[in-house]
């Protein structure tokens, strides 16, 4: 009996990882364990096969007590081929398994790999338990009289990698039998080979002598509720649907596909039974400019891309701001400059979404902690953007939109209602008046053809209250300045701070965005050591919380950690004259609890000279850490 596993697929880019893995996780939490996941795969269609370029995994910690990251050490590795060995047997914890598809060691991909010696006959695996096992064969034989060739019948390899699996760990096959059953309907022999193969995985870890013992993972204690397995980008989707009915508004997503944010149109695509409008445009710009003129029409418009997109989009964004109109603008950040990372991630936009447009450009930000916490971040977006009449971005990243974890399925009637009311009527006695403020800061949002309410929008200032084109230099400060103060006046339409472990102490410890989990867990196993210390993860980046400069000022440190060269830190050094020390890592790979932890220690155990910047991470010495402070 085990408390929680982490287990990682490995093989090339074509060997379905990435669909074992997600049946493993569907599998566990159907079971009810917590679940969280990391996929990873290369940015190329189909790598070269055999490369450590070409390695794609799927990495799932699901256990029977709650868990916020995908684990730091690997329990159980598959490695499909040498090279998904190679560049993953270091993540293994020492006595871990490593199930290898001992068929494809063969001369050349050892050496392909970059392997000196076959590493299953030299000893590197002294410190591991491993299990060698002839998959393809194996699979060949399961699948042997479906009359499919030797070509597609080595695509089920991964499903009898994941039945031995569901042996090892005590998973039932049917649920991915039923999943079978239904992918592939049309393709009997296709849907017979796969469920054969599966099976004969987990008859084989059944019958074999290979294993002296099977693992159990009991339930989890989860709160009372309907969950689901829901990935960041599913929950944003779902999140702009459920907006769309607490507003009662028509949903128009427009967007150029971009890794990592297309499965958020993918998803938008199968709902046009809920009034959703979905528009694949021929650029960034093009979709932008779409999405305000559907706002503009009434719907809510909102689009989605990565950091190259969100340059692209940067003069029209300021456009948004200038009209007034309400745009949402998810931005699921990926690894950088130019095209970068595509599908890794990182936290790198942050001072580009905060400034990265011409002029004094305010804009309202909200990140995203989770991928569960992705559903509520993208309603309270459109709630902002409607109560302000502002455009709002939305951060995620790569971790957020391709990673999984169970979401309690909300009860949509006790969900709080978007209220928009649009002007029916003239709001002045000189006629209607399209930059008359309420309370808010916010302009009245006419919708174009109503009668009496004609007005014209563009990107020239605006005169205060009429509209009218305007040059004038008291004017222009005078409208500037309301636009700031719009947004720095804005009332979060959820938690603006995600608060862990008590309100003064020697370290906090300040995160935003997908570094919650990681932060989280390291902090309750800091304080359960005895570490004066607490987590302070901030949701609502733009305006920064109003109760922030308090709580900072109540511990001896302040260390941030971000998947950058120190944004966040520098804002709050900035704004807060705060010494935070920060804590970076720009490798395209998430933060685990390990890293955080021993930040923290070696921040406490003052390893950090004075004035400096930024916290060495162990094991990071060949990352070309510094500045960006």
């Amino acid at each position: 009996m085990l408390s929680g596993v982490t287990v990682r697929f490995a093989g090339d880019s074509g060997d379905g990882m990435q669909l074992a893995g997600t049946q493993f996780t569907d599998t566990s939490a159907l079971v009810g364990n917590d679940i969280s996941t990391l996929p990873d795969f290369p940015a190329e269609i189909r790598a070269p096969a055999g490369t450590l370029a070409g390695v794609s995994g799927f990495q799932i910690h699901f256990s029977s007590n709650d868990i916020y990251t995908p684990g730091d050490d690997v329990h159980a590795l598959v490695a499909m081929n040498p090279a998904a060995l190679r560049t993953n047997l270091r993540s293994v914890v020492s006595g871990g398994i490593v199930i290898v598809n001992e068929d494809a060691f063969t001369p050349k991909d050892v050496t392909k790999a970059g392997y000196a010696k076959n590493p299953l006959e030299d000893g590197t695996f002294s410190n591991y338990r491993l299990i060698k096992v002839p998959i393809n064969k194996l699979t060949a034989a399961a699948a042997k009289d479906t009359g499919l060739g030797a070509k597609d019948i080595d695509r089920c390899k991964n499903m009898f990698a994941l039945g031995l699996v569901y042996w090892l760990y005590g998973r039932p096959v049917e649920p991915t039998v039923n999943y079978i059953k239904s992918k592939f309907s049309k393709k009997p022999a296709v849907e017979q080979a796969n469920t054969l193969a599966l099976k004969a995985g987990y008859a084989f870890g059944e019958t074999t002598e290979l294993f002296n013992e099977q693992y159990q993972v009991p339930k989890a204690k989860l709160a009372p509720g309907k969950y689901r397995k829901i990935t960041g980008n599913e929950a944003v989707a779902i999140g702009m649907v459920a907006a769309s009915k607490l507003a009662n508004k028509e949903l128009v997503y427009c967007s150029y596909p971009i890794t990592p944010a297309s499965d958020i149109l993918h998803n938008l695509s199968t709902f046009k039974n809920y009034g959703v409008v979905t528009f694949q445009a021929e650029d960034e710009i093009a979709a932008i400019g779409a999405a305000i003129g559907a706002s503009f029409g009434g719907a809510l418009g909102v689009t989605g891309t990565s950091g190259p997109g969100i340059a692209l989009k940067a003069e029209a964004i300021g456009l948004a701001v200038m009209t007034e109109l309400p745009v949402v603008i998810v931005d699921v950040q990926r690894g950088g400059p130019s095209t970068g990372l595509p599908t890794k991630t990182e936290q790198a936009d942050l001072l580009q979404v905060m400034y990265g447009r011409n002029g004094e450009c305010p804009v309202p930000i909200i990140a995203a902690s989770s991928p569960a916490d992705c559903f509520n971040a993208t309603i309270e977006a459109f709630a902002i953007a409607t109560k302000y009449m502002t455009p709002v971005i939305l951060l995620s990243d790569g971790y957020i939109a391709n990673g999984s974890e169970p979401w309690v399925v909300p009860q949509f009637d006790k969900l709080e209602k978007i209220k928009i009311e649009h002007p029916t009527q003239k709001n002045d006695d000189r006629g209607f008046m399209p930059y008359k403020r309420n309370a808010d800061g916010a302009r009245p949002w006419a919708i174009p053809g109503t009668a009496g309410l004609e007005h014209r929008l563009g990107g020239l200032e605006k005169q205060d209250v009429t509209g009218s084109v305007n040059y004038e230099p008291a004017n222009h400060e005078k409208m500037v300045r309301l636009r700031q103060a719009k947004v720095n006046n804005l009332k979060p339409a959820g938690p603006d701070i995600l608060w862990t472990g008590p309100t003064s102490g020697d370290l906090l410890i300040v995160g935003w965005g997908s570094t919650y989990g990681a932060i989280k867990a390291a902090t309750l196993e800091l304080r359960n050591a005895g570490v004066a210390v607490a987590a302070c993860h901030i949701r609502y980046m733009n305006p920064l919380p109003a109760k922030l400069a308090e709580m900072l000022k109540n511990f001896k440190h302040v260390m941030v950690p971000e998947m950058n060269l120190g944004q966040l830190r520098l804002l709050l050094r900035s704004k807060y004259l705060v010494d935070a020390k920060g804590l970076n890592k720009v490798r395209g790979q998430p933060f685990t609890i390990g890293e955080v932890v021993a930040g923290a220690k070696s921040l406490l155990g003052g390893e950090v000279p004075a004035g400096a910047q930024e916290i060495a991470m162990a094991g990071a010495e060949d990352a070309g850490i510094g500045g960006g402070g």
